[in-house]
């Protein structure tokens, strides 16, 4: 069961030095445990703020970032694709290091969904002094294979989606890549169809979820192509970790730091051989297979929730 519904007590920007503004928000208690909530996407932001439902607001003092380009943050990519020389992963992962300074936070939980567990595990190998705790749901690690599964790899099981992600593409293109060139045309007609056309693609395969509905992100066309734009960049370059710097490649580096992995079976968008293959290279983390869940799901949620109370509980 998830805790009650609360508003942030403070909020505000860190303004960068590219002239990026990156959104930040407090609830809980201020005197409680810190953990940092890494929404999903790229490009997902942190919505109407149902994430902080998921820490006891007694235990936690709970922190949101809308990730640079997003959300609240300024400015969107879509709207400034200059700004898109600015989205690395390096550039994250400082954004993040410049908020815990803002905020006088020593330490905190990670807790990362979907693209947010991606964010946390590299914030972690890059930062480890700074985390007491990683708990990710619905795990991603930003590997190639991963996007090239979830963009061609599950073609089979949903043909006619993908028939149509595919139509504006060149036949030897990357499908990734091809949606990277168009979202960053000159055209702003032709970056509106295909903000439109990887929407479709993705509502579709999330679809098999139990509980599966499109979010308020894709009502919105603005949001479509900003979530889009920002998706196809980070994938297309491989999430800026390229080889050796790959999170699975890194990830014996994470012994030391309790992790909890939990992961829906029938997640098609990421099969469970992604946690189940970190799990084995993390010594000391912790998997949690749900059988009925997909991409999240009620049962992965409540496990998640409780894994970070515990931890809080545990350090008092």
């Amino acid at each position: 069961m998830q805790h009650p519904p609360l508003e942030p007590f403070a909020a505000g920007f860190v303004e960068r030095p590219d002239g990026a503004r990156v959104y930040w928000e407090t609830s809980g208690n201020p005197r409680g445990r810190p953990a940092l909530y890494l929404h999903g996407g790229p490009g997902g932001g942190l919505g109407a703020g149902g994430y902080r439902r998921r820490f006891d607001p007694d235990l936690h003092l709970i922190v949101g970032i809308d990730q640079r380009g997003c959300g609240r943050s300024e400015p969107w990519a879509a709207d400034d694709l200059s700004s898109l020389r600015h989205q690395t992963m390096d550039d994250l992962l400082a954004d993040i290091e410049a908020v815990r300074t803002h905020l006088g936070v020593d330490r905190w939980l990670l807790h990362g969904v979907s693209w947010g567990s991606t964010l946390a595990l590299a914030y972690a190998l890059e930062h480890p002094d700074r985390v007491t705790e990683i708990v990710n749901l619905a795990v991603t690690t930003g590997a190639r294979w991963e996007i090239d599964w979830i963009t061609d790899g599950i073609a089979p099981v949903f043909p006619e989606a993908h028939a149509r992600l595919r139509a504006p593409l060149r036949d030897d293109e990357r499908t990734i890549e091809g949606y990277a060139r168009l979202l960053t045309d000159d055209s702003a007609a032709v970056r509106r169809r295909a903000g439109d056309d990887w929407d479709a693609w993705e509502v579709a395969h999330v679809s098999l979820g139990p509980l599966a509905k499109p979010g308020p992100l894709h009502a919105e066309p603005r949001h479509r192509l900003n979530f889009a734009t920002l998706a196809t960049h980070y994938w297309a370059n491989d999430c800026f970790l390229p080889g050796t710097a790959s999170i699975m490649s890194r990830a014996p580096e994470l012994e030391g730091i309790p992790g909890v992995l939990v992961h829906g079976r029938r997640d098609i968008s990421g099969p469970s051989l992604i946690p189940w293959r970190l799990h084995r290279a993390w010594p000391g983390s912790r998997l949690e297979i749900v059988e009925e869940d997909g991409h999240g799901g009620p049962r992965s949620a409540q496990i998640a929730q409780d894994a970070m109370d515990d931890f809080a509980r545990s350090a008092r």
